[in-house]
Formats: C-alpha cells, structure tokens, sequence
C-alpha cells in the first residue's frame, strides 16, 4: 500500500507497533515512522504462553499511546489490525478502514480452535467503522484476494533450494529435521548474527530483499502458518508446508484453509519424516492475484467506503487460479450479505 499511496501523490504518516524499534527492518520507504509498544503474543518454542503475554504487555503505555496519537488531525485513518490506531479513533469517533486477513474472520470462512476468547480478540483487538478482509479464496464471501508483492524480476527457479522461516521454533530442532535431508539446500532465515552454512542449511540475518530475492528462486517454502508468506508463495508458485503456533488460532485457521484448498500442506508437529514426505509427494500450486494495493489504493481515494462489491467482484474476476479445483468464481449468490462492524 505504501508504493500505492506515494505514486497517488499521498501523504502518509506510518505507524507500527507490537515489537521494538531496533526489530524491524527495510523501513526506508516509511519516512519518519513511528515504533510504539502495543499488543503482541509471546512465543516459545512454537506455542503462544499466554501468561508470559499478559505480563509482557505494557497496559499503561498502551493507553497512553492511545490517548496521543492525533488521529483527529488526519483526513484518513487506516489499521492493519493494529490496535494503537484502531483504538485512538473508536475513542475519538473518527472514522476508520480496517484492511487485514483478520477482518475476514467476520465472515464464515474456515476456522478452527474459534471459542467465544479468540471472536472476542478478533472483534475487539483493532475496532474499526469500516473493514475489508483478505484470504487466499473468496469463501462467496465479501472479502479480497491477498495483497502481495508484484515482482518483476524474472529469477530462474532452483527446486532443490527451500526457504525456511521458522521464527517461532527452537533453531537447533529445525536443523535436527533438515540436517540429513542432503539432496536439498535449505535458506533458513532468522535472527541469525550473520551469514553462514553449515552442510546442507545456509544461516541468514532477516533481510526483506535477501528474503524476496530467495523466494523468487527457490522451489519451496516450509514456515509458520501466517498469511503474508504463504500469499506471496502461491502468487509465485512455490510449495507450502506449514506448522501453525500452538495456541494462535489465526494461525490454525490458515493450516486448515491451505488443507481444505489443497494449496499447501499443514502439519501440527515438523519432522524430518514429515518434510521428506512433502517434498517427494506435494505438487506446488499457483495462483495470480491481480494488484490489490493499488486497487484499494484508487477505491479509497474515491471516497465511497460504504461500496465495496465492484470492487471485490473485480479483483476475484482477475484472480486466475489455473483451473485449480474448487476455485469456482466469486458470486452474489448464496453468499453471506452480513456487513458487520469490527
């Protein structure tokens, strides 16, 4: 969306929150942006501890931050389930567009490990007046396909190297399940210092253009169950094998959409058995998303939030899923017509 807003002669001032400064990376083209604390989930070793969540959160500061942030002051508000903005303008009555894959959860589509906790989070976490939600599949539900990177760099793709992005994960157990798989080479990004290979498993620090770069060429992509990497792995083609977090049930409700949509194979429980198993037998799966960024970007500058069906019936009308089964056309029919607000 960034890209989109600064070639529509935008002026954007970004925020972000949910870790520290010094942890995010390749915010160049966000100008003088803003690090704020805000809410995130603890982690260890593939599972969400909600206790250590609670006592990392800093509730004080949260609301501190939601009683500065001028949002009164700007023409638009937009959140990508971000809580801080969302909050500052449901308290300051300022109206404001919610744009995620979280948003889709308002509507029927696949989910599992939902109780009335994780509707409560996904409803009250980051409020908005007006939102859309992203899936890899439309569900015949009012939602958009995924926003992804465009690339336009045509790089020859290398089956035999698998990207590996396991942030959540204990690294010396990801090198047990890849170490005697020798007939690939595996990327494994993470907070690795620098740069290094030991056999088969090549050691990269986070690097948003390294990481793309190795996306473009690899042949496939073994990760958490989130929704960015995966949207960017079918729009290039690669395989998907994915563990969700224990615990995160945005993370077990994309295992099983991949599952149900045969785009990838989930897994609650890696090994080096379950990654040979994938790489021998699952065929990767393709999928081109047109530019939504720059669609969204265009709808929102007209102005009409309240209209939305042309332009989902026009972004899943340009999704060519290469006759994958089950990808029928988007359609007013029989779907859901609940507009609900976050």
């Amino acid at each position: 969306m960034c890209e989109q807003f600064t070639k529509l002669g935008v002026e954007v001032d970004y925020v972000f929150s949910g870790r520290p400064r010094n942890q995010y990376f390749d915010m160049e083209k966000f100008g003088d942006w803003q690090a704020l604390s805000g809410l995130t989930f603890s982690v260890e070793k593939g599972k969400v501890k909600p206790l250590s969540t609670l006592t990392n959160s800093h509730p004080i500061q949260l609301i501190r931050d939601i009683k500065n942030i001028p949002v009164e002051d700007y023409d638009f508000v937009m959140t990508d389930f971000e809580p801080v903005v969302a909050w500052a303008a449901y308290r300051k009555k300022v109206q404001c567009l919610g744009i995620g894959h979280q948003y889709a959860f308002q509507y029927p589509i696949p989910k599992k490990d939902e109780n009335p906790v994780t509707r409560t989070i996904m409803n009250k976490f980051a409020p908005t007046t007006h939102s859309i939600g992203l899936h890899w599949y439309h569900f015949n539900q009012p939602i958009l396909p995924p926003i992804v990177d465009i690339l336009e760099e045509n790089i020859p793709v290398e089956k035999d190297k698998i990207i590996v992005y396991l942030p959540f994960e204990d690294p010396d157990l990801v090198c047990q399940w890849l170490d005697n798989i020798t007939d690939y080479q595996f990327l494994y990004y993470g907070a690795f210092k620098e740069k290094k290979s030991v056999g088969n498993i090549h050691f990269n620090p986070i690097s948003r253009v390294s990481f793309q770069r190795d996306l473009s060429r690899c042949g496939g992509v073994i990760s958490n169950a989130g929704f960015e990497l995966a949207s960017e792995s079918l729009s290039l083609g690669k395989k998907i094998l994915a563990k969700p977090l224990h615990g995160q049930m945005e993370q077990a409700s994309n295992a099983l959409a991949l599952s149900q949509l045969d785009l990838g194979v989930a897994t609650q429980k890696l090994s080096e058995a379950v990654i040979r198993d994938w790489l021998d037998s699952f065929t990767a799966k393709k999928i081109d998303y047109p530019d939504v960024a720059k669609h969204i970007a265009q709808w929102i500058m007209a102005g009409d939030l309240s209209s939305q069906e042309s332009l989902i019936e026009d972004l899943w009308a340009q999704t060519n899923s290469h006759g994958l089964k089950g990808f029928d056309s988007y359609s007013q029919v029989g779907r859901s017509r609940v507009h609900r607000k976050s």
